[in-house]
């Protein structure tokens, strides 16, 4: 049932919507802080350009809830879905209920949308206001009275009570709770794991915590900053650890992961991947670990080192990152074997050349 429903292809096209509208909000925050910048409380006075950047930025992090809600809701039911999904949005940030409540809201409304669609008769000449009139005002009247009597009570509970668990971590708590979280978000390289992870990240950040996009952030660049460091060891030890296209590919994916780009780390992953995803996990985990017990925060959810500035404690996250990304690169360098490709592309070119000899002695 759950699989015919597609519930991860709605979550990750909403995801795919929402990333841009965070990361331009984020960045916004961050160059409007980084210039003295503050909320504008009374547009009524008059204001300066950081503040208006800070504000901007916030009223597009406010849009979150509303632009998961829609999108999931368009994912499911198509155009008719889009209106309901935003209002959706709309009652959960009004009612407290964060990004969770938005995600609830869009599945419940899309598919009771796509209900109407199938089983709702309306006469002929009506047929034409079903999609832009009657499925939304319905569908908006039953799941809006749902959400502000029924649904959104316990979701506004579950949000405080995960807020407050959140802020209340100690010590050994934080760190398992961040190495989690860069586990996650380093394991697939921005695939659907690393989705879910920045989804939480993302949406805690419209709750005041900053912690977690800062391993978020963390993670991310990992992998590429670890393979990277494995490769300079086999260089410095004068060991084989990369065949040329490997080593070609490492040298693109380390200016990706400065700006945060995990993915440059899949074609050298798909060559080892127990061994790169393995060293790239842990790596990320016990960097993300660190950098949560340290409280890094940042207010910014991408960017990679260009957002660093912005952040709680730039250092200890660069030290956290450093951490992270030498336990990747020695774990790989220590783990991972002479390439098998390169020993049999030396062995036919010796083959090859015999050949030669063989009909030159002729």
């Amino acid at each position: 049932m759950l699989k015919k429903m597609q519930i991860k292809k709605h979550a990750l096209t909403a995801i795919s919507y929402m990333l841009p509208l965070v990361v331009a909000s984020g960045l916004l925050i961050a160059i409007g802080n980084l210039t003295g910048g503050s909320v504008i409380e009374d547009y009524k006075t008059s204001f300066d350009i950081p503040s208006a950047l800070v504000s901007l930025g916030v009223l597009g992090m406010g849009l979150l809830a509303p632009v998961i809600s829609g999108a999931i809701a368009y994912s499911i039911a198509d155009r008719p879905g889009i209106a309901p999904g935003l209002l959706m949005g709309l009652i959960a940030n009004a009612i407290g209920a964060g990004f969770l409540g938005g995600m609830l809201g869009g599945f419940i409304v899309g598919y009771f949308v796509l209900f109407l669609r199938k089983k709702l008769k309306v006469p002929k000449w009506a047929e034409g206001l079903m999609p832009m009139m009657i499925i939304p005002l319905i569908s908006s009247l039953v799941i809006g009275l749902l959400m502000f009597f029924v649904l959104g009570v316990p979701i506004v509970w579950a949000t405080e009570g995960l807020t407050s668990f959140l802020t209340s971590m100690q010590g050994s708590m934080r760190f398992v709770f961040g190495a989690i979280l860069g586990g996650m978000a380093a394991f697939d390289f921005g695939g659907p794991v690393n989705k879910v992870a920045s989804l939480f990240a993302d949406g805690l950040l419209l709750e005041g915590i900053y912690e977690p996009e800062a391993v978020k952030i963390l993670a991310s660049m990992v992998p590429p900053f670890g393979v990277a460091i494995s490769w300079g060891l086999s260089k410095l030890f004068r060991k084989k650890r990369y065949t040329k296209s490997e080593e070609d590919n490492i040298k693109i994916a380390l200016p990706m992961g400065i700006c945060m780009i995990t993915e440059g780390v899949i074609p050298i992953a798909a060559v080892d991947i127990v061994r790169v995803v393995a060293s790239c996990t842990i790596g990320a985990a016990i960097g993300g670990g660190f950098s949560m017990m340290w409280g890094v925060g940042s207010p910014v959810p991408s960017g990679g080192m260009f957002i660093v500035p912005a952040m709680t404690h730039p250092i200890l996250f660069c030290l956290a990152l450093l951490i992270g990304s030498f336990i990747t690169g020695i774990m790989l360098f220590l783990w991972k074997k002479e390439p098998v490709a390169e020993i049999e592309e030396t062995s036919s070119e010796e083959e090859e050349v015999d050949l030669s000899d063989i009909k030159i002695s002729f």
